[in-house]
């Protein structure tokens, strides 16, 4: 996303207390796009297929990704579970590298200190989203880490926020004011899958015209800050 898309947000926004904080992971708190472009090239060599531009493999990065293969690759059932398998036993001995965005570990130590609930949501797998944040140094300032599952049972956004919100419920935090943050359209349309607003974050995957229905749009993890703690 460029500066000159930057939307200004809603009064609302900066005095609202949110109960609850559901983050995305890839694009939001890690930048992980090289890994994943360079594992998703590998699998698609690896089972004989034209390995796409950098361009298109970014596309890939954010949505779940067995449906990704299906819909943009053209793979069938099969064939996507095969380059699945295949790009995360390359893809996960990589994933813990990826570096966190500035700003992003000091936002999360000060919305831990303001007693605010911090959930993850995202379509990564669970176990490889733990691995991360506690490589990063950075799980025990989340309520609950929730993922897809491994054995796809649960994969789109909406079923991750889902999740996210019921172990928050079972935790015994009030999520009834949350808010998401996220960088791709799929992040907005789950999270408002279970009415809940997502503040899209400008230094992520994203293109301008996936963030027309967010709340708001943030360039930096200060902006961020304030729109999260007023």
């Amino acid at each position: 996303m460029t500066s000159d898309t930057l939307l200004p947000p809603a009064p609302v926004v900066a005095t609202r207390t949110w109960s609850a904080v559901l983050f995305d992971l890839d694009g939001t708190i890690i930048d992980s796009a090289g890994d994943i472009t360079r594992s998703l090239a590998h699998a698609f060599d690896t089972v004989g297929l034209p390995v796409p531009d950098e361009a298109t493999l970014r596309d890939y990065v954010g949505p779940p990704l067995l449906d990704s293969l299906r819909l943009s690759a053209g793979l069938d059932d099969e064939q996507a579970r095969h380059a699945l398998g295949i790009y995360r036993a390359h893809y996960n001995q990589r994933a813990i590298r990826s570096p966190v965005f500035p700003g992003i570990a000091g936002l999360l130590e000060r919305l831990h200190a303001a007693g605010i609930p911090v959930a993850l949501a995202t379509s990564k797998p669970e176990a490889v989203a733990r691995a991360v944040l506690e490589h990063a140094g950075l799980s025990d300032y989340f309520t609950t880490i929730t993922g897809a599952s491994e054995d796809e049972s649960r994969t789109t956004k909406a079923d991750v926020v889902a999740e996210a919100l019921r172990r928050l419920g079972d935790a015994g935090v009030d999520a009834s004011h949350a808010v998401m943050v996220g960088d791709r359209g799929y992040d907005i349309l789950g999270a408002a899958a279970h009415d809940v607003p997502t503040i899209v974050v400008e230094w992520g995957y994203g293109s301008p015209a996936e963030a027309a229905d967010a709340l708001a749009i943030v360039h930096s993890s200060d902006q961020l800050g304030k729109l999260l703690l007023g």
